[in-house]
């Protein structure tokens, strides 16, 4: 171990290299709630070539490294374990170029994704890719994880705005294809491996994404509808009146909307309590009457038994609270017990049964627990949480037995939008075959044999 923070300090120089209590504690864990832990050192680069010199030093020493941004993962995965090293990429930040001709932004890996939004903005574009961290999680971290969000309906994610990447290999190696082209069929495309294998086969340093033009004519309503089925048909209504015109479809079930009214203080916002509450939105251009238009069509599906009520935003304050709806979640903690926090994906066509299990099967199992639902939707992801007095690890343990259980029983994924990282390793069988998971370790063991390179995550260790 001497040798490695030896060699790291000379060729980084002691200013990049820490160890002790001058590691800041924000880098002993992410988010997750997984167990946290000091690392050996903390090393800051300051550019790709230091990211190369660290891991060539490290591959050498068989010295395991574990990659942070910036860290606001769910899965634990930037969390450091026993002697691991902790490569943060706190200070490779910057947009470097803003390319109108193209519509492309390069930026470094560790610059925080709001700023990757305000320059697109300033530029007169929008980036795709909108997380509700989005002022502290990094663009490498999104591209690591292969981020979802708010936008996936109408942007994709992180991987369909991803045109090129720089990412260094185990060993030291830079592996460079900063693309701006839409269409570059030459060869394997390496980058789309990269995007979500959750620093696993490399460290990604730098990201060309692809730009969007600004939406307009946004218009944004909450629905209430009596039933899953009603708010699936509500979507493909709208898709099929404004196609390509929705940007946001998210659902908020009624456990969800009980505490954020009850207990977060939000005002209600229909006269009675629905099945699902959503929030929608749109660009509708700038033509006159589009958003006339888009009034409506919700007129015609309250007309039609589709939407029980609906609300119209008619100016940016009323967006700005039926976003406080959607982002009511994140105060959670603090109004419910301790719990388990899932993200998966299940099938549309399964989605009002797999709900229906989650509540009778916690129900019978924990008959005082909270269980909310809520999530995009529209993409199939859903978000729920499942909190309990009588919570603790034995708990937690039980309740993903459950969830995970239900999710396999219904065709979906353990996880849809955050990664596997070490949380949910355990159960990553249940949604790849045996097949999958002998392709994926194939790969890890061609790029980084001597496994140095966040191991444990996604994958058990060799």
């Amino acid at each position: 171990m001497t040798a490695v923070l030896d060699g790291l300090r000379e060729a980084l120089g002691m200013e990049c290299v820490r160890i002790g209590t001058d590691i800041p504690r924000k880098h002993f864990g992410d988010t997750s709630g997984a167990r946290v832990c000091a690392p050996l050192a903390l090393v800051l680069p300051r550019s790709t070539e230091d990211v190369s010199r660290c891991l060539e030093i490290c591959h050498m020493h068989g010295q395991r490294v574990v990659t942070q941004g910036g860290m606001t993962g769910l899965a634990g995965g930037a969390n450091p374990q026993e002697n691991e090293i902790a490569l943060s990429l706190e200070r490779l930040v910057g947009v470097e170029e803003i390319d109108h001709d193209s519509a492309t932004l390069t930026a470094l890996a560790g610059t925080p994704l709001a700023v990757i939004q305000s320059a697109a903005e300033e530029a007169g574009f929008l980036c795709g890719i909108d997380l509700g961290a989005r002022g502290t999680c990094t663009i490498g971290g999104n591209v690591a994880t292969n981020a979802g969000g708010n936008q996936v309906l109408r942007y994709g994610m992180t991987r369909r705005n991803v045109l090129g990447l720089e990412a260094v290999l185990p060993d030291g190696r830079v592996l460079r294809s900063l693309n701006k082209m839409m269409k570059n069929n030459a060869g394997y495309d390496w980058t789309q491996l990269f995007i979500g294998s959750e620093g696993t086969l490399g460290v990604i340093t730098r990201i060309v994404l692809a730009l969007h033009p600004r939406p307009q004519g946004l218009a944004s309503a909450l629905c209430a509808v009596g039933t899953f089925a009603n708010a699936l048909m509500l979507l493909r209504r709208l898709d099929s009146r404004f196609p390509g015109r929705l940007l946001v479809f998210e659902a908020m079930w009624r456990e969800y909307m009980d505490i954020a009214i009850n207990r977060s203080g939000l005002t209600q916002p229909f006269a009675d309590r629905h099945e699902i509450t959503l929030l929608i939105e749109a660009a509708m251009g700038a033509d006159r009457g589009a958003e006339d238009a888009f009034a409506e069509a919700l007129a015609e599906f309250i007309e039609g038994d589709i939407v029980i009520d609906a609300a119209i935003a008619q100016s940016g304050n009323d967006r700005r609270r039926f976003w406080a709806y959607r982002e009511a979640n994140y105060e959670f903690d603090r109004v419910l017990p301790k719990g388990s926090h899932f993200d998966v994906s299940i099938p549309l066509s399964r989605m009002a049964e797999a709900v229906d299990l989650l509540r009778r099967r916690s129900h019978a199992r924990w008959p005082d627990s909270v269980l909310i639902v809520f999530g995009h939707v529209a993409d199939s992801n859903i978000h729920l949480s499942l909190c309990d007095v009588s919570y603790d690890e034995a708990v937690g343990q039980e309740m993903n037995e459950v969830v995970y259980g239900i999710v396999s029983e219904v065709g979906g994924t353990i996880s849809a939008e955050h990664g596997i990282g070490v949380l949910k390793r355990p159960y990553l069988s249940m949604s790849r075959t045996t097949s999958e998971l002998d392709l994926m370790r194939t790969l890890k063991d061609a790029l980084d044999p001597k496994g140095i390179l966040n191991p444990g995550r996604v994958l058990a260790p060799a």
